[in-house]
């Protein structure tokens, strides 16, 4: 976008973080894309299964090749929006005008998701991929990218940003939590059941949901850190090479890289995992109880540690508090692995992984905008369109390559889908070896990696001198 591009301007015109902005811009804006996009984590790959029933569509290959060639494409697409986004110059910022296009994207191609026509093979898969990578690749990378940067690109008060971080996890974790985990497996999915017409009208409303929120987004955000360099004169493009050795040539950029990946690739198994699981292990398919009560009791500890987590990450260090958080979480997936038939048992290991989870959900951005500050004093430029597509190159790579693995393993060890038998009953049951594969997804692999996050953490010491380093940024500016 150009600079002299006239846009509708923000209405936060503080020098500070305000309160309106945090509770419109950062809690209330985003819950829409989000809540959608927590919703087709969960779902999507059931509707492609379950109600269109496409487990056997190329020999099983199809949901396999599909997702993890859609993510190369959203990967690609994720590093040209980075590029984008470092090179706009509005009096806006360079990530918010972005935010305003993602908002009609958003809603148009998430109801293509959903609208497959009742077709041929050939033509539902061809509708499919062309949908998805309008989706993924196009409409929520653009939202996606610019979202994840409003925290970094709000102020450099770390207190402040730290607070924004938390506001904005809200959004994810305690609107979309509530909605994905309780509502949707205890009143919608009982109801909707595998009705093709039930699906693509409750998704089509999500969807459109999310539109004038993205625009409240907008509205009620800024970019003080962009208009601060802008305001310094800091104006000149630095050549794509050049950042790309900066970030790859910092040892705390890639200890949060490697952490990220390692952390999303577990999570994205996991959540892949979680329908499957409440269906065929820990309950029967679709009872509206058991998938409430994992999502419930496990997640309550993402409600309370709202009010708890800033304070100790406040006190101990962001670092540290996620490290030792990582312990519990290892710890918690291992009691839900040793007993995963065990409601009770299963619920209290949830409990405790979710508690070990709290600091990575809340502070983490607040620790990403860290790093792009110390990136910032070592270099002499930001970097944050460019940092930020390799940070979502990892989210989108993961959850492809996540999907195409469950769903490989699915097929191999002989994933039945529902049907309806000869009495007209409904027939949803897995072999063991079915169910063992997908309680590894669920809670065996994460107790494995959150042991390796922790000890990761271990050299992320970014926090040790970042506000000295702050200041020695305001210093070169102002002289």
């Amino acid at each position: 976008m150009a600079k002299g591009l006239s846009l509708p301007a923000s209405r936060i015109t503080s020098d500070k973080v305000t309160a309106k902005e945090k509770w419109l811009g950062y809690l209330l804006g985003p819950a829409g894309a989000l809540l959608f996009n927590a919703v087709l984590a969960t779902y999507l790959n059931v509707y492609y299964t379950d109600v269109l029933g496409l487990t056997t569509v190329w020999g099983g290959a199809f949901l396999v090749i599909f997702p993890i060639v859609s993510k190369i494409i959203d990967a690609i697409t994720n590093v040209i929006m980075g590029i984008v986004i470092d090179r706009t110059r509005t009096k806006e910022g360079k990530a918010r005008p972005w935010l305003l296009l993602s908002a009609p994207l958003v809603a148009i191609t998430g109801i293509l998701l959903f609208t497959v026509p009742q077709a041929s093979e050939t033509v539902q898969v061809v509708w499919i991929m062309v949908s998805y990578n309008l989706f993924y690749s196009f409409a929520y990378t653009i939202f996606n990218m610019s979202h994840n940067l409003m925290v970094p690109l709000s102020t450099r008060d770390t207190t402040a940003r730290g607070g924004l971080s938390v506001f904005n996890q809200i959004a994810t974790i305690m609107m979309s939590g509530i909605i994905v985990a309780l509502i949707f497996p205890m009143v919608i999915m009982p109801s909707i059941g595998v009705d093709r017409g039930k699906w693509i009208a409750l998704m089509s409303g999500l969807s459109i949901a999310a539109l004038p929120l993205t625009l409240l987004e907008y509205f009620f955000t800024k970019e003080r850190v962009t208009l601060e360099a802008q305001e310094a004169g800091e104006n000149a493009e630095v050549p794509f090479r050049k950042q790309l050795k900066a970030i790859f040539s910092d040892k705390f950029m890639v200890i949060i890289y490697l952490y990220f990946l390692i952390y999303m690739a577990a999570g994205s198994i996991k959540n892949v995992s979680l329908v499957y699981y409440c269906n065929y292990v820990l309950g029967t398919y679709n009872d509206g109880i058991t998938q409430t009560l994992v999502s419930t009791i496990g997640g309550i500890p993402m409600g309370i540690g709202i009010f708890a987590v800033w304070p100790l990450a406040k006190k101990f260090g962001k670092r540290n508090v996620t490290a030792w958080g990582f312990a519990l979480y290892a710890i918690g997936s291992l009691i839900c692995w040793i007993f995963p038939r065990n409601m009770v048992i299963v619920l209290v290991g949830q409990f405790i992984k979710n508690i070990g989870g709290l600091p990575c959900a809340y502070v983490f951005m607040a620790l990403f905008a860290d790093v792009l500050d110390h990136m910032e004093w070592k270099t002499g430029f930001r970097a944050d369109g460019l940092a930020m597509s390799v940070y979502n190159v990892i989210s989108v790579a993961m959850v492809g390559i996540a999907l195409g693995i469950f769903n490989g393993l699915l097929a191999k060890a002989g994933y039945v889908a529902p049907y309806i038998n000869a009495a007209g009953e409904l027939v949803a049951v897995q072999s063991e070896a079915v169910q063992n594969m997908i309680t590894f997804g669920f809670v065996g692999l994460e107790a494995i990696t959150g042991v390796i996050l922790a000890v990761l953490l271990i050299f992320l010491n970014v926090e040790k001198d970042i506000g000295k380093k702050q200041e020695e940024i305001k210093t070169r500016r102002e002289g």
